[in-house]
């Protein structure tokens, strides 16, 4: 199945944030990006890894004598 490339601005709003996120991620090389000509365009997939690379797990409830009531 082909890869859709995506805009720097789709990649923004998919993320919720403004277009300098992802030029930044572009700078610093922290994400996969295919360059067109002078256009910039980042593979749906490097997006889906970096968001899974970057997805923090919940830590469970711990039990512990912290937060109970005296």
């Amino acid at each position: 199945m082909a890869d859709r490339y995506l805009t720097v601005a789709q990649v923004a709003e998919l993320l919720g944030t403004t277009e300098r996120f992802p030029r930044r991620l572009i700078a610093e090389r922290r994400i996969v990006f295919v360059k067109v000509g002078r256009h910039v365009r980042i593979p749906e997939s490097a997006l889906n890894v970096f968001i899974d690379a970057n997805t923090v797990q919940p830590i469970g409830h711990r039990r512990g004598s912290l937060g109970r009531a005296a």
